[in-house]
């Protein structure tokens, strides 16, 4: 079973940080949310309180299939500024293992340089932080073991490219399916 730990900082956005970890546990993922705040309780940019499964400081990341960074500010900023998370972002990149960051969490990876020479999309207004990348306007966009997501409407499209890259097409259609966001998206053409 793939082991998915999800990067959680004061102002996180609400949607990006919780659809991700729903859609990955429904598809039978082990999800581990990861407070870097120095305690267990991390509030969101909508003033939505949530319990971290574990502190940063006493967890390890080895094990890691994927690494995730929701967005929302200030939290993609916290994250940003927490030199030992930017430590295992940068082993999990040399290690070619998987990296999501969505809305303003691609900023994280831009800043460190992981971005260079990649395809990318962000929140619209934060693109210039992607230094190196090519800027894709799209809701996701998947280059190698890097997955970038849009915004808060891009939340469940990226979660289903996700559980879809760690367990397979049909898994992840199987989810899309009792979640109703096949006939949503049906509804929609």
């Amino acid at each position: 079973m793939a082991k998915v730990y999800q990067f959680m900082a004061d102002g996180f956005e609400d949607i990006e940080a919780l659809a991700p970890v729903d859609i990955l546990r429904r598809g039978g993922l082990e999800v581990v949310t990861v407070s870097i705040m120095g305690h267990e309780l991390v509030t969101s940019t909508n003033g939505v309180c949530v319990k971290a499964d574990v502190l940063f400081e006493n967890a390890c990341f080895d094990d890691a299939d994927l690494l995730l960074l929701p967005g929302g500010l200030p939290g993609a900023t916290n994250l940003k500024e927490h030199k030992k998370l930017a430590d295992v972002l940068r082993q999990q990149a040399e290690a070619g293992r998987m990296i999501g960051a969505i809305c303003a969490a691609p900023m994280v990876l831009g800043t460190m340089g992981l971005l260079q020479g990649r395809r990318a999309t962000c929140y619209p207004g934060v693109e210039h932080t992607l230094h190196g990348a090519e800027y894709t306007g799209q809701l996701v966009t998947v280059d190698g073991n890097i997955i970038t997501g849009e915004g808060p409407a891009a939340a469940f499209p990226y979660a289903y490219t996700l559980l879809a890259m760690l367990v397979g097409h049909d898994k992840a259609e199987e989810i899309q399916i009792a979640m109703r966001y096949k006939h949503l998206m049906a509804e929609r053409s």
